[in-house]
């Protein structure tokens, strides 16, 4: 834990504060346009180019992963699961290289539990679901890969202050 807060005061060292500023924005706020950084500069009082450059800057240390939208999979037609997966040690690398590989996986976390990896699948359907899950099992020779459906959506909006 304390090597994890190192590394995030380091960060935050790096970060200025327009920085800091186009983070917060970005997160939750960034404008539906045809050029969004464009509508953002002229909110911040800065230019695109210097928007677009601060964001790869970001990206390229790593300070962001990734940019998309967040998107109501079920309002768009979409089912969803958590799946749960007992890995062997030997087999973890290939597992996680197979389950990264399909589009429907939105995020992968190790954990320190019998079922050592979580994933969450997003797909058309729930045989669709079961397909993926069947595919991910043949090509990982992990046998078991349980699949956690909600029963009940609890949605909440998450911003980091940054």
């Amino acid at each position: 834990m304390q090597n994890k807060l190192k590394d995030e005061n380091k960060t935050n060292a790096l970060l200025d504060e327009l920085d800091r500023i186009i983070l917060n924005e970005i997160q939750s706020n960034l404008p539906i346009a045809p050029r969004p950084y464009q509508v953002l500069a002229e909110k911040l009082k800065c230019s695109e180019e210097e928007i677009i450059r601060r964001v790869q800057k970001m990206k390229d240390r790593e300070v962001i992963r990734r940019i998309g939208a967040n998107c109501n999979s079920r309002k768009l037609g979409y089912t969803s699961t958590l799946c749960a997966a007992k890995v062997p040690l030997d087999l973890m690398e290939r597992f996680i290289e197979v389950v990264n590989s399909y589009t429907g996986v939105t995020h992968n976390y190790r954990r320190e539990h019998e079922y050592n990896i979580w994933f969450t699948l997003i797909a058309p359907s729930t045989e669709a679901i079961k397909r993926i899950l069947g595919e991910i099992t043949q090509r990982t020779g992990v046998e078991e890969v349980i699949s956690l459906p909600a029963e009940r959506l609890f949605k909440i909006q998450v911003d980091f202050e940054v």
